[in-house]
């Protein structure tokens, strides 16, 4: 196999835990309707049914990072797979609301891990002037994930009665993730262990293996020295990444984790359903412009997989933010003053969902991944993606409840203000990160 196929086949493959993370939060946009209907849920409890599962991704990502460093990245991606298979059958065959919050939460832990693994496993194994596209496509992942489960979602609620739907309906949509879950525990033994953790383990005859299949062999040995200069280098505590110079990195990671969430993504993401029949659509209606959502994601965030190693990750970020603010406050003005059944609620929608597909949806996960030292990398990656999770389930939990207090309007607007902040972080404090391996950054993060 060419290097090059196999640098992409490997990069899929790990890249697949951004489809079932995708899968496992999207899902319960279609059935959360029905639930509430089946389990008489309030405000408060529709709140509780999205956002178990991001209580487990919270535990999963702290969990994930030291154990991805003591038994390796491979090994935990294996352990993620089969918590989503286990979650998806709880969910299916669960006999009360209990049991299918335990089975959320199950699946949470595996959403949380593999949030962290995955683009920590490709950016270790990506060479420095693709590391940018490749991360972005676990990103791309996420999106297909969602667009798969949001046609899946449609077909079964759009072929059935509404009873059938409120009876079964939703256990299809929640138990028909197994099938993904048990592609991705099968293809993970087809993978490499990170070259990055081989020689942080001493194991350097194997990484330079790994590095020599992705890269010609001169490179390989290059890249293998900086590793192992750099890892001479450092300590390796916790204490190390809030030291002078790495400290900007852990916030730049915290902060950008936090509101890439803040600025209310998966407020649509997790009740596009509710608030377009809300505004006076339909149920199929609003299930199948919330398809549409999911395609004009996974469109826009090819956009950024194609121009992120050109322009760069900070140039995307800005300009994608900005294009986030303008529709999330004409949302806010369209709700305010009752304009919502024609074109432009979607429109503005939409546009939100493209320039966040650009910017906000790949980028963090790519700068995350890239800017800690190789020693710490999991947990710091654990701290500042365990921080983007409590910004999910703070989303998920309050936007219904915001919804109905304060209405649509103001919640959107909300959300500008947060992204207005985002940008001034942005051209203030981020900078860029294109084209250069990871020891690079690190060694820039301690020369400041």
């Amino acid at each position: 196999m060419k290097k090059s196929s196999y640098l992409v086949m490997i990069t899929l493959i790990g890249a697949f835990g951004g489809l079932l993370f995708g899968y496992d939060t999207a899902v319960i946009s279609g059935a959360i309707g029905f639930l509430e209907t089946k389990f008489g849920l309030d405000a408060n409890m529709k709140g509780w049914a999205v956002s178990s599962a991001i209580l487990g991704c919270i535990i999963g990502v702290a969990l994930a990072g030291y154990i991805a460093d003591s038994i390796g990245r491979k090994k935990t991606l294996i352990i993620t797979a089969f918590l989503f298979a286990i979650s998806a059958i709880g969910c299916a065959v669960a006999a009360n609301f209990t049991q299918l919050v335990v089975a959320r939460i199950v699946g949470g832990l595996g959403v949380g891990a593999a949030s962290m693994l995955s683009p920590l496993y490709i950016s270790e194994i990506a060479p420095a002037h693709k590391r940018g596209m490749l991360v972005s496509l676990y990103q791309l992942a996420i999106v297909i994930g969602i667009n798969i489960v949001f046609f899946a979602n449609y077909m079964i609620a759009g072929s059935n009665t509404e009873q059938w739907n409120i009876d079964l309906g939703w256990r299809y949509m929640l138990g028909s993730e197994t099938i993904p879950a048990i592609l991705f525990l099968l293809a993970l033994f087809f993978v490499p262990e990170s070259p990055r953790w081989l020689s942080k383990k001493g194991r350097d005859v194997e990484a330079l293996d790994v590095l020599s299949k992705i890269n010609s062999k001169e490179i390989a040995i290059k890249v293998h020295f900086d590793i192992k200069a750099v890892l001479g280098q450092e300590k390796g505590t916790l204490s190390e990444l809030f030291a002078p110079g790495l400290r900007v990195a852990m916030v730049i990671g915290i902060f950008l984790a936090l509101f890439s969430q803040i600025t209310g993504i998966n407020a649509i993401m997790y009740y596009a359903p509710e608030i377009l029949k809300g505004a006076g659509f339909g149920v199929d209606s609003a299930l199948m412009q919330t398809v549409i959502i999911g395609v004009i994601n996974t469109i826009f965030t090819f956009v950024a997989i194609k121009y992120i190693d050109k322009l760069g990750r900070r140039t995307l970020l800005i300009w994608g933010v900005s294009g986030m603010i303008v529709c999330l406050l004409a949302i806010g003005i369209l709700f305010q003053t009752g304009l919502t059944s024609g074109p432009w609620l979607l429109i503005f929608i939409l546009g939100f969902v493209g320039c966040f597909g650009t910017s906000l949806g790949p980028i963090p996960w790519v700068l995350i991944s890239e800017i800690f030292p190789t020693k710490n990398r999991g947990v710091a990656m654990s701290l500042a993606i365990m921080v983007l999770w409590i910004g999910v389930w703070l989303i998920s939990q309050f936007t219904p409840v915001l919804l109905e207090n304060i209405g649509a309007g103001y919640t959107f607007w909300l959300f500008a203000f947060n992204a207005i902040l985002l940008l001034i972080f942005a051209v203030k404090v981020i900078p860029e990160t294109k084209g250069k391996t990871l020891e690079e950054i690190e060694k820039s993060w301690t020369k400041k």
